[in-house]
């Protein structure tokens, strides 16, 4: 049997996944797959688990992925919540958090490493609450930002990484 074959049968079990009973080998295939699977697959996998109503709120589930992030990464997504948040962003998160995120593009609109590490996850949680609300595509640019980071898919849980599995297995 061919890798491709055991891949496909491997999905096959994802067809109808539930997060709330995933396979116990959920954590194992997802690792195979997201070395297998075009990244786009595996980013519309994800912005399904994102709206999902049987996972966490996508900005709680951003906020995980950002506290297991490394700072070019935290940058990375820090930047595209931004873009995505809008002018208002000062006056629509709460307390001087606002101004914070917001004095973090006045240095030309990208955010730096060293920048992104002095972010709380909370702070990060606000933010995509925020920039969901102005641009609700920042669900799908999030997917795809850490699409291309599977290690820190992974930290969403079984649960998660189960939907994703079933979205991956229906395209496949």
């Amino acid at each position: 049997m061919s890798a491709l074959s055991n891949l496909l049968g491997m999905l096959q079990q994802y067809t109808n996944a539930s997060p709330a009973n995933p396979p116990a080998s959920t954590q194992q295939d997802f690792q195979k797959v997201a070395q297998a699977a075009p990244s786009d697959h595996i980013a519309a996998g994800l912005a399904d688990a994102f709206r999902s109503n049987q996972t966490p709120p996508f900005p709680e589930m951003l906020a995980n992925m950002f506290n297991q992030s490394n700072g070019q990464q935290r940058a990375g997504i820090l930047s595209q919540l931004l873009a995505s948040a809008g002018p208002g962003l000062a006056a629509g998160v709460a307390g001087g958090l606002g101004a914070q995120l917001a004095g973090l593009l006045k240095g030309g609109g990208s955010v730096t490493p060293q920048q992104a590490e002095q972010i709380s996850p909370e702070a990060v949680q606000q933010l995509a609450a925020h920039a969901q609300t102005q641009n609700p595509s920042i669900v799908d640019q999030a997917s795809s930002f850490y699409a291309q980071h599977p290690q820190l898919v992974q930290g969403l849980g079984a649960g998660a990484l189960a939907l994703i599995m079933s979205h991956i297995s229906k395209r496949a």
